[in-house]
């Protein structure tokens, strides 16, 4: 099964390092949250990606053009006609499709433009700025198990402040803590579909979160999986520094691989 992931935007809520690269190639631990994403869908065995890309496209293409430069020792040998010998290689058992789906491309439109690299088959769809422990084989089960066109995986992000129960007449009734109960349920990526999908996008103008899964839930073809273990976005500056202080913590909870 390949797994879609959006890659294009222009990050512009984190515009202090997306100015200089697509957001997806901001480094935790010294690696592209891209990169962090996709070793996430090979601890289940998922390991063929195509990537929307757009806004600075040939920055990601550039870096998995020289894996090796980034992962493993490297000699120049400038004495034997300018040899360059890998030492040590770090191969990672992928297959990676890098597609220019267009600079202002909505992200509905980026979907529609990878339909012959996907084909006529069941796919995964993220987005290129948030990590999880999400656990794809029970995803891909769950998707399966109920046969509609979609399933998105939610999350509860809770609130991070206090919270005042207030009765009609303005009365503080209490006030509490956050907790796990509090907040709404977010689409956070991690999603499977299956190649209706396509017909429900109309082009590049085209978001994908409005039209297309509106289109799905009216027609009843659209469930839910819940997520309850950890996620994290990287939208701000904030949240990478969050993301790099579990990383160095040598704890981060989306690490399941060795």
């Amino acid at each position: 099964m390949k797994a879609v992931i959006l890659a294009g935007g222009f990050g512009t809520r984190i515009s202090e390092e997306s100015q200089f690269k697509p957001k997806p190639m901001l480094e935790i631990g010294g690696k592209p949250i891209l990169w962090h994403i996709m070793k996430e869908y090979s601890v289940y065995g998922i390991t063929e990606f195509i990537i929307c890309a757009g806004y600075k496209q040939h920055v990601i293409k550039e870096w998995f053009s020289d894996y090796f430069l980034h992962t493993s020792d490297i000699t120049f040998d400038f004495t034997n006609g300018n040899q360059m010998i890998v030492h040590n290689k770090h191969v990672e058992p992928w297959k990676v499709t890098i597609v220019d789906t267009g600079l202002n491309t909505m992200t509905g439109g980026r979907v529609k433009r990878i339909r012959d690299y996907v084909g006529n088959e069941t796919f995964l769809l993220t987005y290129g700025d948030a990590v999880g422990d999400v656990n794809m084989d029970e995803l891909i089960a769950y998707h399966r198990s109920h046969g509609k066109i979609g399933t998105v995986s939610v999350y509860n992000f809770g609130q991070n402040k206090g919270v005042l129960d207030i009765a009609p007449n303005g009365s503080v009734n209490a006030f509490r803590e956050k907790s796990d109960l509090d907040g709404d349920l977010i689409n956070i990526g991690f999603m499977v579909f299956e190649p209706q999908l396509f017909d429900y996008i109309d082009g590049d103008a085209t978001v994908f979160e409005k039209e297309p899964l509106n289109r799905l839930v009216a027609e009843n073809q659209l469930m839910a999986y819940t997520h309850r273990g950890f996620w994290q976005c990287m939208d701000t500056l904030r949240e990478k520094q969050q993301l790099e202080k579990l990383w160095d913590s040598g704890a981060a909870p989306w690490k399941l691989w060795e």
